[in-house]
């Protein structure tokens, strides 16, 4: 009987039992030798994935040991527990699915699981249910919590908005980056066009948070954003948040309503094709773009 272990650990598990992968490693190798009387042994080759999710396939080594085991290559897989090899109840189920089709075995050693048996494969399937259960149970409680937080206010989601720095869940205005918020909003009015404005700031040498130029779509959300007049948004809903606004409420309702306008001059412009070779070129003494309001027929 060929065995290979498969061994693998999250960057955050904080479980001692787990802490090394050399630890789970040298438990299953202890296992297989108990059973070299019914013909184990194992196989050198070392199928060993640190700081992966287990609610991920795509790791290195189990996309190895899933090329041996297509190949007709391994007889057995050994692991610690059978949450290192996934903690989704579907991909889990797709593995051993695979296996079965390779007449492959699968064991944990902690939780004494031989597919081998029909007791073994029934065990499996009630384990796997409740680590589904445990797995949804945590999802929901994040997502209440991160609900909560929003609710009062507080700044919840992955990466830091642009124009303010992310402190606990506290946002804080980054100056820099907020003259460029300001600076969008008040030219928008003029401008009339994203594009136009991009441009602009690129040559004034505003920059985004990575140091490169204020893209058309990243200056969209910008100006859109209800989170640089003070508020947050939850299921589509705005509520005040605990952070200092960049920009008034009414500066923000100003450039919505110049971007509902130049929307309509731009279905407009759809609808008679002219090109406009001094669009964005000609302003008035208030700095605002030129544009046509109509004409008159000749009599």
């Amino acid at each position: 009987m060929r065995c290979v272990i498969y061994t693998r650990k999250s960057a955050d598990e904080t479980d001692p039992q787990l802490s090394s992968l050399q630890v789970q490693r040298d438990l299953c190798a202890a296992y297989i030798a108990s059973q070299a009387y019914e013909g184990w042994h194992l196989l050198p080759e070392q199928y060993d994935d640190g700081g992966y999710s287990g609610a991920t396939l795509k790791r290195p080594a189990l996309q190895a040991l899933l090329t041996q085991v297509r190949q007709g290559a391994v007889d057995m897989v050994v692991l610690y527990k059978i949450d290192r090899l996934s903690r989704s109840l579907r991909d889990f189920l797709n593995l051993i699915s695979l296996f079965e089709s390779y007449d492959v075995t699968f064991v944990s050693v902690t939780q004494s699981l031989n597919t081998a048996t029909s007791i073994g494969k029934l065990l499996l399937n009630v384990l796997l249910s409740f680590a589904q259960f445990e797995r949804d149970m945590t999802s929901e409680r994040l997502r209440d919590w991160f609900a909560g937080a929003r609710q009062r206010g507080l700044w919840k989601s992955g990466r830091r908005p642009f124009g303010y720095t992310v402190q606990k869940g506290y946002l804080d205005i980054m100056e820099t980056e907020a003259a460029a918020v300001r600076y969008a909003h008040r030219r928008y009015a003029a401008i009339g066009s994203v594009k136009l404005l991009a441009d602009e700031m690129h040559r004034k040498g505003f920059r985004n948070q990575y140091g490169g130029p204020l893209k058309k779509s990243a200056l969209t959300r910008v100006l859109r954003n209800r989170l640089y007049c003070g508020d947050l948004v939850h299921l589509g809903k705005p509520q005040p948040g605990q952070h200092v606004a960049v920009i008034s409420e009414e500066t923000w309702r100003a450039t919505q309503e110049a971007m509902a306008q130049s929307g309509a001059r731009r279905s407009a412009r759809n609808r008679y094709p002219f090109i406009s070779v001094l669009r964005g070129l000609i302003f008035n003494e208030s700095e605002r773009a030129l544009i046509h309001v109509g004409e008159v027929a000749p009599v």
